[in-house]
């Protein structure tokens, strides 16, 4: 039949029926299928095989997805977050399948069917739910599954092989393979396929034994990594992040703290005294500030001001790995130092702690860690300075979070969460202070680490994990507040990161993935490595693995105090 002679009943036939499609349909109708397909999968972010179907009335929302050889998508389907489907598989009518959902091959989804994982949580009865973080742990269905009309699979489960989830049935528990389940909730009627007789598992490799791999691992490929990121043609030789990217003054900070951390001296590549050397002549003696260099490794502009987030960070990096070489900075800080105790509550009150909290907590983290190398000099109003940063972060302190800024407004959790990292290492960890409210920091960081879109392993950076990692490590110093969902939480990560390791290269920003592996924040290089081995030693500490680690970080990340006010 002509398109033309169709009747009206007939116009939408495949998008409800598709697997008459490619048999049936006119070259037209198939041509205008390719170009669907064409313009979904142009964007980078789908894969589909062939003599896939996916109708035009559906809503694919996806960020990723792919469709394996024979599986369709029908009218009306809701499809949305990651979804992977093996070969024929089916997504009927009025489907919904949202977040991280894997099937595996011959899948049949019935119609009406609500396949969900996702959850939104509620730890906190007065943010309003829909303001709360989103968690996520994903569904996998395995091969050779029929999934019947109306039936609703909640965040979490797993369907093994053969099995069947009769229609109506509200699966909330992972259901074996070969069996058929059915009600609300889903429990066994029979079995499909009866189970084999129990053989005795596998033996699991045990989270110590790969800690212990992980390291070693790392210390064999350790002058190997450095080696990489040596630049002998720049300024004398300098330390770039990776190859091809310009020198920083980072790099040279990082390269000093992953050699201390896995071979246990300062890099090979210079005498430690020259290192250090060079890394004291980066200070402007005018003003205590490190500048950024040029690509050719020379140093750029005197910093006039307490306001280029890169020099602030310098404070830190700097002055730390001068520690690690046994040096220190020539100068104090002394843009701080010109600053009374007037003007810095003037800049805390004027920090954008609702939008921009991690900006927020980096500009304190300086100010703390500048008084950190003041304090030991004597320079005048160093104590006064101190008082008044503490004060003002105590008084500051929201105590239904235990942090600066508010996880219901612009900024979020994890501005705010990032931001609280920030801030508590510059003054309360470094200076060995107890923090106000150390079980609601706990309650926070737990609610926000649910977010599986920061924190599934595909999603993890060395950043969001860090600020996750040292908030638990510092608050727990004072209280074991909900210590088994720490323990777990900390568990949980510290296997992701055991993954995130390139041979011969060490580990990007990001963690690896293959739909994020060609992303700059992947590539490996010295500022991921750094970060992802400080945050190896913290929850591995976190969960009473610290020991097989064999080295316990001495600068940045340091867990002792850097200096005591009392």
């Amino acid at each position: 039949m002509s398109e033309a002679a169709k009747s009206p009943f007939d116009q939408h036939a495949y998008d409800y029926s598709p697997w008459q499609f490619w048999s049936r349909a006119s070259p037209a109708e198939q041509q205008r299928q390719r170009d669907l397909q064409r313009g979904l999968t142009s964007t980078g972010d789908a894969v589909l095989g062939e003599r896939c179907f996916l109708s035009a009335l559906a809503a694919v929302q996806t960020e990723h997805l792919e469709l394996g050889p024979d599986s369709w998508i029908a009218a009306h389907a809701y499809v949305t977050g990651s979804v992977r489907t093996g070969r024929d598989c089916t997504i009927n009518a009025f489907s919904v399948v949202r977040g991280d959902v894997r099937l595996g091959d011959a899948v049949r989804i019935g119609a009406h069917t609500s396949i969900l994982a996702f959850n939104h949580t509620m730890s906190d009865p007065d943010v309003e739910v829909f303001r709360q973080p989103i968690s996520s742990r994903g569904i996998t269905i395995g091969d050779d599954v029929w999934i019947g009309s109306h039936v609703v699979l909640l965040d979490g489960v797993q369907i093994g092989d053969r099995a069947v989830v009769a229609a109506g049935a509200v699966v909330t528990k992972n259901v074996e393979p070969g069996a058929v389940v059915g009600g609300n909730p889903a429990r066994l009627l029979r079995w499909r396929v009866a189970p084999p007789q129990a053989a005795a598992p596998p033996r699991e490799v045990d989270l110590g034994e790969r800690v212990s791999a992980f390291v070693s691992r790392a210390r064999g490929q350790a002058e190997e990594i450095l080696d990489r990121s040596w630049r002998a043609d720049l300024h004398d030789g300098l330390f770039v992040d990776r190859p091809g990217q310009p020198p920083t003054v980072r790099a040279q900070c990082d390269a000093v703290e992953i050699a201390d951390l896995l071979l246990g001296r300062a890099p090979d590549q210079l005498p430690a005294a020259e290192q250090a050397r060079r890394l004291r002549s980066l200070q402007d003696p005018g003003t205590g500030m490190v500048a950024s260099l040029d690509g050719a490794g020379r140093s750029g502009p005197p910093v006039t001001d307490l306001s280029d987030d890169e020099a602030n960070y310098h404070v830190l990096c700097v002055g730390y790995a001068l520690d690690v070489l046994g040096s220190r900075f020539d100068q104090p800080v002394r843009l701080l130092a010109q600053t009374s105790p007037a003007e810095l509550v003037e800049r805390l009150d004027g920090l954008p702690w609702e939008h921009q909290a991690w900006t927020s907590g980096h500009w304190v983290d300086m100010v703390g860690t500048a008084l950190r190398w003041n304090l030991p000099q004597q320079v005048p109003g160093s104590r006064g300075a101190a008082e008044t940063l503490f004060g003002w972060l105590l008084t500051r302190a929201d105590p239904r979070t235990g942090m600066w800024g508010s996880v219901a407004g612009e900024a979020g959790p994890l501005q705010v969460v990032n931001g609280f990292y920030r801030a508590s290492r510059g003054t309360f960890a470094q200076f060995g202070l107890p923090l106000p409210y150390p079980e609601r920091v706990v309650d926070t960081v737990l609610a926000h680490a649910r977010d599986a879109t920061l924190f599934a392993p595909a999603r993890q950076t060395a950043c969001n994990v860090l600020d996750v990692a040292h908030p638990l490590w510092l608050a727990r110093r004072q209280s074991d507040h909900r210590a088994g969902e720490v323990q777990d939480l900390a568990t949980r990560l510290l296997g992701d990161l055991l993954g995130h390791w390139t041979d011969g290269q060490g580990c990007g920003f990001q963690a690896p993935h293959p739909r994020t592996r060609a992303l700059p924040s992947t590539a490996p290089g010295l500022q991921g490595t750094e970060m992802w081995l400080a945050i190896l030693w913290l929850l591995a500490d976190l969960t009473g693995l610290s020991e097989l680690v064999g080295y316990r970080p001495r600068g940045v990340h340091r867990p002792e105090p850097g200096w005591r006010l009392v």
